[in-house]
């Protein structure tokens, strides 16, 4: 689109791919440059802090929650450069538009670019849902002012969880752990996945029987000959199913009135039934119509990525991002069903053209959202543009990830214009009676699709692997009542109850949807902090918490349970959009929630708890911190109550009898008690530690175990798991198990081969005695302070003193391994323009530009990674700084010779509390809480 004569715009957007595409939809007179992403924000440590705010009471927390709540915004080390860039083209031209994304969090940037830039000329507001060039220049021709009601919601937002954040993971430090964190919606998400793990803790299984018959039809006719039913009823008695029975304790549910078969029962029945005649009792058939699935919004796509093509939500957001910037689809993050009438218009030609017209029904379809408080004049997530591409016609265009998601988004969108599926429905019921008079009732259904109408496009997927898919039939012959049939066969088969399945990616953002809590903007980012966190690791596609996730989650419970209430979490969204919606202001609400003064807003059980500065403060001295991190599970069979502990170096098993005192056991050392601590593996999951796993684990698998006595001194010989792994133990004596050896089949003699390390291989000419050993980095010989490696394990303990003195002879080797060639190339950082690889190091794969290393996150892959996201790691690493070098250990003083008196028992009490109270001096007191109107720094 053309400028005004002698007019020059510059249009300011998020990301360089963003800016690439949309320049070319612009003529000369425009500019178009990119923010990359937030350019300011509240300070992530106190080194961020300007020296000027450094002595406020509030700059802890970059709010000053005494004056307003108004925020401390830093322009971020890596951002300087871009801005100074910004700021000279601002000068330079006569008008900015600021083309950031269409939501709040586009809006806030958008904002801070001109609190940030302080441009002189004109700023317009440009937005647009897809990257198309109609709608750039749509966008171009009807510009906006900035949204000041949508700025102050997301700015509410950004300070709501920093005051979450800030005043409630100090509390995880003093109690459970250092560098854990709390957040508003990270907690809440794993408060859902602790206690789904907890309800297949506690789920006890239960087994129950029913019959399977194959059934036939004399004269089929039209259809199958055979069909299979199953056993519903015995003498009028619903038999027992899965849902009749209690989870915590297996049994049928009270007044259940079922019928309960064991495997004798079910057995006898069948056998009574054999040769016995089968009539149909009842037939019931009705229409079967299945209506199209809505069009995606950012959770549903979420959802159907991960089920369909096993992405995880990270994944799917970071695909739809490229898509998105160079002009595949609309907008990626949205509640909203709708579509915009040229939307459903290119898809009803579309669905003529591949489907034909009978596909297309007479009227269009128009959705409305489950979602709370959804942005209805957004559309949902679409191709772009009037006429769609199909995926043939973009395939050697997109990656293979690009393209399995276009595709997706494609068949839903096109599907969702489409006719009804139709078809019928069958409900039969059989009856057999045995000799003895007992009525077996069997019951069988089906479906017939006459018309797949939108299933020939798109089919949804389930969480429930084993349910049946949409388009799935079940044939039946044509059965009428009375027809009589003969059982080919009669199969008794067992079932047992399963434990409510484990959340995955997918199924965790439907529940968190389904709450009211957490915004598309949102779920991707939850899903990979919790997991960042340690709260939870993936197997497979399922998510499970770890123990250090129950331990928070408990305190939170006990302390502050609203913190993590459903209700509450769900209230705050609310009021946030109301204030978005210009219904409520923003300082009420916080204060509320932060001091519980309350003006109408926030919500009142906080206010009533005079809100989260009190509640975190008041209540510290309450919270007992090894209670916190224990977590019961059982009394075993002699009366010793097995606990999980939550220690520094990992969860660990502990046992004890109630009442009975135990000698304190330092991290990462033996209890005093024989066999009552064992150290649980890393991966497994809290619902496998079984009565029979932790039996294991104590006595052999990873616990303490007797291999014998020490011929020698009599004294046991344990094998133990301690914190650097397996070893052996005989009263002083330790030594680790080698390499090659495995706790499983460790025998007596080997555990003696062990205790004989260091072994005195001989003494030298010199006099100097010489030993082998086994080392961190593997065998070796020493002689003073001359080390040599062996070549392997075995010959520490046969290796002779000539072939020793030989290797100490010989001058030390270091043969440098080759390089290994970079995992990826990604080109050029865009900040930087330095090139960036991925390399695979010893904790992983990073990225790096040849001088700041950043590690890729769990979940990340060096395949799916994209060079804005590398980009941003490694500026995020930069600002972070050096990390602070290890301070060298004093040397001691040369001890004084006899001549001086030894200090008495007293006196180094007295010396040992005066440098403890020295020390504690030196200590800087916690600073305050509270930050400024909307304060400014470079």
């Amino acid at each position: 689109m053309p400028s005004n004569a002698g007019t020059t715009r510059l249009v300011i957007v998020e990301s360089p791919a963003k800016a690439k595409t949309i320049s070319g939809y612009l003529g000369p007179g425009y500019v178009v440059e990119a923010s990359f992403g937030h350019v300011r924000d509240l300070p992530r440590n106190a080194a961020d802090v300007p020296a000027r705010y450094k002595g406020e009471s509030w700059a802890r927390l970059g709010v000053d929650v005494d004056n307003g709540f108004h925020a401390l915004y830093v322009v971020s080390a890596d951002r300087k450069q871009q801005i100074s860039k910004l700021t000279k083209l601002a000068k330079e031209v006569d008008e900015i538009f600021l083309a950031t994304d269409e939501d709040r969090e586009g809006e806030a940037i958008a904002w801070h670019l001109v609190e940030t830039l302080k441009p002189k000329v004109p700023v317009r507001r440009m937005v647009f849902h897809e990257i198309t060039k109609p709608a750039i220049q749509a966008a171009v021709a009807n510009p906006r002012e900035i949204d000041r009601d949508l700025v102050d919601a997301q700015e509410a937002r950004r300070i709501l969880d920093r005051l979450y954040g800030y005043e409630v993971s100090p509390v995880l430090w003093k109690k459970v752990m250092p560098k854990l964190s709390a957040g508003r919606v990270q907690s809440v998400a794993t408060r859902i996945v602790v206690e789904r793990e907890r309800q297949r803790m506690a789920f006890r299984t239960a087994e129950y029987w029913d019959i399977l018959a194959t059934l036939a039809v004399t004269n089929p006719g039209e259809g199958p000959r055979s069909f299979n039913a199953t056993l519903v009823a015995l003498n009028g008695d619903r038999i027992a199913t899965g849902k009749d029975f209690e989870p915590t304790t297996g049994r049928v549910r009270p007044g259940a009135g079922v019928v309960h078969l064991d495997e004798g029962g079910a057995r006898g029945l069948a056998a009574r039934l054999e040769g016995r005649p089968f009539a149909v009792t009842r037939v019931e058939e009705k229409p079967y119509r299945r209506r199209p699935y809505a069009p995606f919004i950012t959770s549903t796509l979420q959802q159907e990525a991960a089920r369909k093509l096993r992405f995880s939500s990270q994944q799917t957001m970071r695909t739809a991002q490229r898509l998105y910037e160079n002009g595949y689809i609309t907008y990626m993050r949205t509640d909203s069903v709708n579509l915009s009438d040229t939307a459903i218009a290119a898809a009803r030609r579309q669905i003529v053209e591949l489907y034909g017209e009978r596909s297309v029904p007479p009227e269009p379809r128009r959705y409305t959202g489950k979602v709370k408080n959804a942005q209805e004049a957004h559309e949902a997530i679409r191709p772009a543009g009037d006429n769609f591409r199909t995926p043939g016609d973009v395939a050697k265009e997109l990656s293979a990830e690009e393209f399995k998601l276009y595709e997706l988004i494609w068949r839903r969108t096109i599907a969702s214009q489409m006719t009804d599926a139709v078809g019928s429905s069958v409900s039969v019921r059989i009856r057999a009676t045995t000799s003895g008079g007992e009525e077996a009732d069997f019951g069988a259904t089906g479906k017939t699709i006459t018309d797949p109408g939108f299933l020939r496009a798109y089919v949804e997927s389930s969480d429930d692997e084993n349910a049946e898919a949409e388009d799935a039939e079940r044939r039946l012959p044509n059965l009428v009542k009375d027809q009589p049939l003969t059982a080919d066969q009669l199969a008794a088969q067992g079932h047992h109850t399963q434990p409510p399945a484990r959340y995955t990616e997918a199924s965790l953002v439907k529940a968190l949807e389904e709450l009211g809590i957490g915004r598309p903007s949102t779920y991707a980012s939850i899903m990979q902090t919790i997991q960042d966190r340690g709260y939870v690791f993936k197997r497979g596609q399922a998510m499970i918490p770890s123990f250090l996730a129950f331990a928070v989650i408990g305190l939170m419970e006990r302390h502050y349970p609203r913190l993590i209430d459903y209700d509450f979490t769900a209230s705050m969204e609310n009021e946030l959009d109301e204030i978005a919606g210009g219904d409520h202001a923003a300082v009420d609400f916080l204060t509320a929630f932060y001091f519980g003064s309350s003006n109408g807003t926030g919500d009142q059980a906080i206010a009533h708890a005079g809100g989260l500065k009190k509640l975190v403060t008041e209540n510290l001295s309450e919270i007992d911190a090894r209670s916190v991190n224990s977590i019961p599970l059982f009394t075993d069979d002699d009366g010793r109550e097995v606990v999980v502990r939550v220690g520094r170096y990992g969860p660990y098993l502990q046992r004890s009898v109630p009442g009975e005192e135990q000698a304190p056991a330092a991290e990462g050392e033996e209890a005093t008690t024989p066999g009552d601590r064992a150290p649980i593996p890393e991966g497994l999951a809290p619902d496998e530690l079984t009565p029979e796993k932790v039996h294991e684990l104590f006595l052999g698998g990873g616990g303490e175990r007797k291999l014998g006595d020490d011929p020698a001194t009599g004294e046991p010989i344990l094998l133990k798991s301690g914190r650097f792994g397996p070893y052996v133990a005989s009263g002083e004596r330790k030594s680790s198990l080698l390499r090659s050896q495995s706790p499983d089949s460790l025998t007596l003699d080997q555990a003696l081969k062990l205790l004989s390390l260091p072994r005195l291989v001989g003494v030298g000419p010199d006099g100097a005695e010489v030993f082998a050993n086994n080392g961190r980095y593997g065998p070796y010989v020493k002689r003073g302070d001359e080390f040599r490696s062996l070549d392997s394990e075995d010959k520490m303990f046969t290796v002779t003193l000539d072939e020793a003195l030989a290797l100490l002879a010989a001058p030390k080797t270091r043969q440098r391994r080759a390089a290994a060639p970079p995992l990826r190339e990604m080109g050029n950082d865009p900040l930087t323009e330095k090139p960036l690889v991925i390399k695979d190091g010893r904790f992983g794969p990073y990225v790096t530009d040849g001088e700041t290393n950043a590690s890729l996150r769990r979940g990340q892959t060096p395949e799916a990674l994209s060079l804005e996201e590398a980009s941003e790691m490694l500026a995020e690493k930069r600002a972070k700084g050096p990390a602070p070098k290890k301070k060298a250990a004093a040397k001691k003083a040369p001890a004084k010779k006899a001549t001086a008196k030894k200090a008495t028992k007293s006196t180094a009490t007295k010396a040992t509390k005066t440098t403890a109270t020295k020390a504690a001096a030196k200590k800087t007191p916690a600073t305050k809480s509270t930050p400024a109107k909307a304060r400014t720094t470079d």
